[in-house]
């Protein structure tokens, strides 16, 4: 199994059999030249309306597109989504988001978009175990870097996967990923092009990895 990151919140999960796909963006968010002119995916997981997160041209081909929580599986890839809040007021402010827990090759990767609380014993109930936790650790309207390690703290995930911090060009307002570094212990970040699992990560300890944010290609 391969993740890929495309940049602010978007990941493409390819298995043996399938793939996913994760929030794609458009070119107003500033990130055009990660933007691809198109790719294909099996599933395509939005985890709220909001732009940044919500463009579905990105992905070609015919993907089961998956926008609110429940039990789906596509192609030999399960997909659980957890209902949670883009804010730390219950959806007052900004709305509500879906979670996802993703099972692709027997590993679980768990996708918490622009979360924006701690979560609830009901909701890591929900997502379950889980070997490969992306998760937003910018601040703005989601998890500061703070905020991010102690949500990853009760998860307890194998492998943590930054995304939704400042990049190149990006027109929004983020934190770098350093502060969310300094939080787990990191001193410097080592970035690599993607992660590449061919069993479920074994690791006692929670990894922290750096993918860089990179075009894919059609």
């Amino acid at each position: 199994m391969e993740i890929s990151f495309v940049g602010h919140a978007c990941f493409r999960l390819r298995g043996r059999e399938a793939s996913a796909v994760i929030d794609p963006y458009g070119k107003g968010l500033g990130l055009a030249t990660l933007v691809p002119s198109k790719f294909g995916a099996d599933v395509l997981a939005i985890s709220h309306d909001h732009p940044g997160h919500n463009n579905r041209a990105m992905v070609g081909g015919d993907p089961f597109v998956i926008t609110t929580p429940g039990e789906y599986e596509v192609k030999g890839i399960g997909v659980r989504g957890v209902a949670a809040y883009h804010d730390n007021e219950a959806g007052a402010k900004l709305g509500g988001v879906t979670l996802f827990a993703i099972t692709v090759d027997e590993i679980v990767i768990a996708h918490l978009g622009d979360l924006g609380h701690g979560l609830s014993e009901a909701q890591q109930e929900q997502l379950g175990s889980v070997d490969v936790l992306l998760v937003p650790v910018g601040g703005g309207t989601s998890l500061s870097a703070t905020a991010a390690a102690a949500v990853a703290n009760q998860l307890e995930p194998k492998i943590v996967i930054p995304m939704h911090y400042k990049l190149p060009g990006l027109k929004i307002a983020l934190d770098e990923p350093k502060h969310f570094a300094a939080e787990m212990g990191i001193e410097q970040i080592e970035y690599q092009p993607k992660l590449v699992l061919n069993s479920k990560p074994s690791s006692d300890d929670t990894k922290v990895v750096f993918l860089e944010a990179r075009a894919l290609a059609a």
